[in-house]
């Protein structure tokens, strides 16, 4: 399988609009989230940042053999005590679960943004907090703590790529 990696230009930015409709149906397992009357999930709050706000916000594409398999919304952070960099939604599409997509990708985005990272997961998601588990404990050598939100219970995994490359090396 051929795996590519993009970012998503303005002119492209629906694409993330629709996919964003997948992924909120998946978090219908989680959280109380409704369609409205046309059949939609509400509008992602903020998207438009990832294309307005400079250089602190990317959307990226995932492809599987030139088909769409997956997006991920990523965040630098500002003098942020949490890291650098907040992983702050990621997506693969059923289809391409399992199948090393979404940990390609993961390591693919690490490569590209050297330094202290956050991903969190909403406390119930358990498939995603293993997900990112292996993911991320197989980048870092198993080198990453974990935090839980002190409100909501949401546990988040904090890392750094700079270490995890000289590992990995």
């Amino acid at each position: 399988m051929e795996l590519g990696i993009e970012l998503v230009p303005k002119e492209q930015k629906q694409i993330i609009s629709r996919l964003m409709q997948f992924y909120l149906y998946d978090f219908t397992r989680y959280l109380d989230i409704q369609v409205d009357r046309e059949g939609n999930f509400p509008a992602y709050p903020g998207l438009e940042a990832y294309w307005s706000s400079g250089n602190n916000k990317f959307a990226y594409l995932f492809t599987a053999d030139g088909n769409i398999a997956g997006f991920a919304l990523v965040d630098r952070l500002l003098r942020d005590p949490e890291g650098q960099f907040y992983m702050t939604e990621f997506f693969v599409m059923q289809k391409y679960r399992r199948s090393g997509v979404g940990t390609w990708a993961a390591h693919r985005l690490f490569d590209m943004f050297p330094g202290d990272w956050k991903v969190s997961q909403i406390r119930a998601n358990t498939p995603a907090r293993n997900f990112w588990h292996r993911v991320i404990g197989a980048y870092t050598n198993n080198e990453f703590k974990e935090r839980f939100n002190s409100r909501q219970g949401n546990p988040s995994q904090y890392f750094s790529t700079v270490n995890a490359a000289r590992v990995k090396k």
